[in-house]
């Protein structure tokens, strides 16, 4: 099975960034999405972005042009890079690979990011 831990979190100012770090315990090579996620108290779990085994790319409207999602075959990794930081991003962040209609990991304990002055 394939485990996730995500890293990188921590508490920025407003308009900050942060690089966020998706760790695979085994080979994402053969994965065709992953994708990041977050979560608020007392709100769902929402979807942030996704990528593809060949780079294409989506995200949630409310991050779209200050974040930005990639992966490293290689390395096993995932990445978000997240600029131009607000309060409302401060969640519980997870990675994750979508397949079919559930996921090949997981939630684990993911990596949390507050945002505030």
């Amino acid at each position: 099975q394939v485990q996730f831990v995500e890293s990188g979190g921590g508490l920025v100012q407003p308009g900050g960034s942060l690089r966020l770090s998706c760790a695979a315990s085994g080979s994402i090579f053969s994965i065709y999405v992953m994708g990041w996620y977050r979560q608020a108290p007392g709100k769902q779990r929402e979807l942030v972005a996704v990528i593809t085994s060949n780079s294409m790319t989506n995200y949630a409207d409310s991050v779209k042009g200050r974040f930005t999602i990639s992966r490293d075959n290689d390395k096993n990794t995932v990445y978000l890079q997240m600029n131009s930081l607000r309060p409302e991003d401060t969640a519980v962040y997870y990675c994750n690979a979508p397949y079919g209609s559930t996921w090949l990991g997981d939630w684990g304990q993911g990596t949390q990011v507050t945002v505030s002055l």
